[in-house]
């Protein structure tokens, strides 16, 4: 949506419009969680939780072109055909800015339904990957806090000593071309071990997904030790620095974040507990990065740039639920909640909304109980990637999240109580009926958080 849409809007002058921002941590499940509650919003029949459609208020739902012809669209189409066809998969996931645009009729409820006819309201969902998002970070730090902070939270990740073995081998006190490659390419190969292993804060994201900036000075550069800082090599790095945030940070966050009403950032809790303390740690202080630069009224560059825009509310949902038996939910939920509380009560306070939730976006599970050693464990049972049937039980999460977060903090390396196994499922052969979108576990209350209070 441009300017002159935005002024007509506010004028009251054509339909309202929610702008919906979705992004999450690699493998966290971005382009299923937008392909599932677009699907759920046209065929509503597992919307139980959306009072909307619940009680009939959705008239109907339909796709209409984007608003924005600069942005590619999200290809819903395809991602619905790759997780309900005959040969189900998942989908590629999100490698750049995309939108879509679904439009619902709406008759208005209470004492207004009378003389108050149907109004149609545009819900604009814009997909970006979350290691874009986690540069929100850098834009408030200098070369020399980014490099400190780097460097003593490396120790123990994939790929470090790779890259401190680079470090070793060039001389800081000249500059080359070659030698900055050399740097960035060890230090590029360190960030996609530590994503794959669980870890959450690899920055700069661009490195990750550098697109059509590949190979440009701006995607050149390192983190360098404090003795490396001072020459020549340290001097460009830094300048370098600067121009990623000035030249390709700030201008996504003004092109595409500034119009942004409300948020999902998807979480691969699980995921990160499987990975051991550290990821847990990592992730809670990514998290927590993201929520304090998000918060409404901070004096900081985000919120110059938004001016008096407010993300008005902010969902936090740890996927992947149908991993464990429901019985273990709530845990999920309360562990999620946990790990941001801090960061939510300064956000709740000045006015945001935020929620902690766990949800499947697509279900690929039953629930079964499996017998083991005597005891009856609560599992769920699904198709492996292979093809096969498993039922598998995860292990217990916690009753209280401090027994995970405590020791994380503390920088244990593993968990003293038990181990937390993950399961790779594939998507579960379609058994939808008509008017039912794909099967989902709360994904109508996401949406009833989401949208709900404009619906």
């Amino acid at each position: 949506m441009n300017i002159a849409d935005d002024l007509m809007q506010g004028l009251g002058l054509s339909d309202p419009v929610i702008r919906l921002g979705v992004t999450g941590l690699s493998r966290a499940g971005k382009t299923v969680f937008i392909t599932s509650l677009v699907a759920n919003l046209l065929d509503r029949g597992r919307m139980h939780a959306l009072r909307a459609a619940a009680d009939g208020s959705i008239k109907a739902a339909w796709l209409q072109p984007q608003p924005d012809d600069t942005v590619p669209r999200f290809d819903y189409e395809r991602h619905l055909a790759a997780m309900t066809g005959p040969d189900p998969h998942w989908p590629e996931g999100t490698r750049h800015v995309s939108q879509l645009r679904l439009s619902m009729r709406i008759q208005p409820r209470g004492m207004i339904a009378g003389w108050r006819g149907q109004q149609v309201l545009h819900l604009d969902i814009v997909d970006y990957p979350g290691e874009w998002l986690l540069d929100l970070r850098l834009m408030e730090r200098d070369f020399d806090e980014w490099s400190q902070e780097v460097l003593d939270r490396m120790q123990g990740r994939p790929g470090a000593d790779l890259f401190r073995a680079a470090l070793a081998e060039t001389d800081p006190a000249s500059f080359s071309e070659t030698a900055a490659q050399t740097l960035a390419e060890a230090y590029t190969r360190h960030l996609h071990l530590a994503r794959d292993a669980g870890w959450s804060d690899c920055t700069p994201g661009r490195f990750l997904m550098p697109g059509e900036l590949e190979g440009s000075p701006a995607l050149t550069f390192t983190p360098l030790p404090h003795e490396m800082r001072q020459g020549a090599l340290g001097r460009e790095f830094a300048r370098r620095f600067g121009a990623y945030k000035s030249r390709v940070v700030k201008p996504f966050f003004r092109d595409h974040f500034a119009r942004i009403d409300r948020q999902v950032v998807l979480m691969d809790v699980l995921g990160a507990i499987h990975a051991g303390p550290p990821a847990v740690e990592d992730m809670r202080r990514a998290m927590a990065d993201i929520l304090t630069a998000f918060r409404p009224g901070r004096a900081g560059w985000l919120a110059q740039l938004l001016g008096s825009r407010r993300v008005e509310r902010i969902l936090f949902a740890a996927t992947k639920a149908d991993h464990l038996n429901r019985v273990q939910h709530p845990r999920l939920t309360a562990i999620t909640g946990a790990m941001l509380r801090e960061a939510r009560d300064r956000a709740d306070f000045s006015g945001a909304r935020t929620e902690a939730m766990s949800i499947a976006s697509l279900r690929c599970t039953t629930e079964d109980v499996i017998r083991q050693d005597g005891e009856d464990l609560p599992a769920v049972r699904g198709t492996l990637m292979d093809g096969r049937q498993a039922a598998f039980y995860p292990g217990e999460l916690p009753a209280n999240p401090a027994e995970l977060l405590v020791p994380a903090s503390q920088g244990a390396t593993r968990w003293l109580d038990g181990d937390y196994a993950i399961m790779d499922f594939a998507p579960a052969p379609n058994t939808m009926r008509p008017g039912d979108g794909p099967p989902h576990i709360r994904l109508d209350s996401a949406a009833e958080f989401l949208i709900g209070d404009r619906l």
